[in-house]
């Protein structure tokens, strides 16, 4: 049953169905939830949202007959009582995919009918966006390889979409990385989903070119963070961040960027880990006119660029937030064998959960194995990534996807 409650008479463990106010006007990052920690009492209090829908069926309801005195009483009570809480514990990989599976054929189909909307004139509003930014965050809460690797296997035709969706999930796990709160970590997933919506206002002749373009046809391209501003600055309920990112996600550190050639002290945080996100999901992913590169690798290539290109720090934490061998990496073994990345380990970013399949010294397919480096047991460790094409062997990602 659903009540519409003061956020007086709010208490732990009552769900929260729907908070009464724009999202603008209160720092979570989700719409509906159960209020478990003291501190999201506290803001809740104190944000300026007066009323509440609570769902008596899925959390507490609020007692008979109890003085507003009383709730409060009893509200400090629990507060003085409460810790922060046991750490809710990852989802393994295996079940996180399948449900991520489903949130990203959603999310095509949103932002697909969402930017041709754009395309066609109609305002963009932000408020449209959250639940999707919400599916996606919780997502990469309970596993951000997850759905950050099922993105990176968007096909050609799909990439406009798709890239857009890849950069919100990553966005997100950058910000959980980097501890940002609640409130900027929702904001960092809806710029990274819109950040390339200028690109609905270049002919798809020219996006989708499978040859190089030419000084024009280049010159076009670079107007899509020009363009995508103007289309958000006619929109509703669109923050300065994600204004932000639009335009200066194209930005380098050392002014060679565009549109406006702005240095690394004249870059705002998002717009920084928004480069490092745009950067790393497009070489990762396969394009019109080329093949996407083996996630380690193009980390490889993204840490030689970085001192020009990106934000160090922020490329430093980007790196732990997928891994310096990202789920999908193809590695060789000290002991010759390769196999694929599936998932990560849980101290170190050198000890990955790995499935072996292929063995370097006979040349043929061995039975996949699935090694934890992070364990004593396995006395094997990885020695540096490898080419697919240099062995013969074709779709990787089905052994990282393959069940347990």
């Amino acid at each position: 049953m659903l009540k519409k409650i003061n956020v007086a008479d709010l208490r732990r463990n009552m769900f929260i169905h729907e908070l009464c106010g724009s999202w603008m006007e209160h720092p979570f990052w989700r719409a509906s939830f159960l209020l478990k920690d003291h501190k999201d009492l506290q803001i809740l209090r104190t944000c300026g949202i007066t009323e509440v829908w609570i769902d008596t069926e899925k959390g507490l309801d609020v007692a008979a007959g109890q003085a507003k005195e009383e709730a409060e009483q009893e509200i400090n009570l629990e507060l003085d009582r409460a810790d922060d809480g046991p750490v809710q514990a990852q989802v393994p990989l295996a079940d996180e995919v399948r449900v991520a599976a489903r949130i990203v054929a959603r999310s095509k189909a949103a932002v697909s009918s969402m930017f041709q909307e754009a395309r066609m004139g109609k305002a963009l509003n932000a408020d449209d966006a959250i639940p999707l930014v919400e599916e996606i965050s919780s997502s990469v809460y309970r596993n951000p390889g997850a759905i950050v690797s099922l993105v990176r296997l968007k096909n050609k035709d799909e990439y406009t979409y798709m890239h857009s969706v890849a950069v919100c999930a990553l966005m997100v796990a950058l910000a959980r990385q980097l501890g940002l709160n609640e409130t900027d970590t929702r904001e960092a997933g809806l710029a990274g989903l819109l950040h390339d919506v200028g690109k609905m206002m270049i002919p798809d002749a020219v996006l989708n070119k499978p040859g190089k373009l030419t000084d024009d046809e280049f010159t076009l391209i670079k107007s899509h963070p020009e363009e995508g501003h103007k289309l958000l600055l006619e929109g509703r309920n669109i923050s300065h961040s994600t204004l932000d990112v639009c335009l200066h996600h194209h930005e380098k550190v050392d002014g060679s960027g565009y549109p406006h050639h702005l240095k690394s002290e004249e870059i705002t945080l998002f717009a920084k880990m928004g480069a490092v996100c745009d950067v790393y999901d497009a070489i990762t992913s396969n394009r019109p006119y080329k093949a996407g590169w083996d996630p380690a690798e193009s980390l490889r290539k993204m840490a030689e660029w970085a001192k020009g290109h990106f934000d160090e720090p922020i490329f430093q934490t980007f790196v732990k937030s997928v891994g310096i061998y990202p789920i999908g990496s193809l590695v060789r073994l000290e002991s010759g064998r390769l196999g694929v990345v599936v998932d990560q380990g849980e101290n170190s970013l050198l000890t990955p959960k790995v499935r072996t399949f292929f063995s370097t010294r006979s040349g043929v397919y061995i039975k996949p194995e699935l090694i934890d480096l992070s364990r004593p047991a396995a006395r094997d460790k990885i020695v540096g990534r490898e080419d697919a094409e240099k062995w013969g062997i074709k779709n990787v990602e089905r052994m990282w996807m393959m069940p347990a």
